[in-house]
């Protein structure tokens, strides 16, 4: 797979999801989904394959992983959990805003 870059949109191999590069780390990474390496979005359609199980995608949210250098947006929902490099991405959290006390 080819280094990411931000604004690289990418599609799931196995179900319905679609994500857009945010922030992507300097080196080549594999990004799964559902068990499967994503594809550029103007590849084919779904393989027959089933996705493994996870929690899915969900439109507009965040994924990044654990060394935050990963950070994936996605813009249509799926079944297939992300992940980069074989562990899992997990939705990113919204940044706490300062107290005004």
């Amino acid at each position: 797979m080819p280094v990411l870059k931000p604004g690289t949109r990418l599609r799931s191999a196995v179900c319905a999801t679609e994500v857009m590069v945010i922030q992507a780390p300097a080196h080549e990474v594999e990004v799964t989904c559902g068990g499967a390496s994503m594809l550029p979005l103007g590849a084919g359609g779904p393989s027959p394959q089933a996705a493994q199980k996870g929690e899915g995608t969900q439109i507009g949210k965040r994924y990044v992983n654990a060394a935050g250098d990963l950070e994936l947006l996605c813009t249509k929902p799926g079944a297939g959990s992300l992940a980069a490099a074989g562990a899992p991405l997990v939705v990113k959290g919204a940044k706490p805003l300062p107290s005004s006390d």
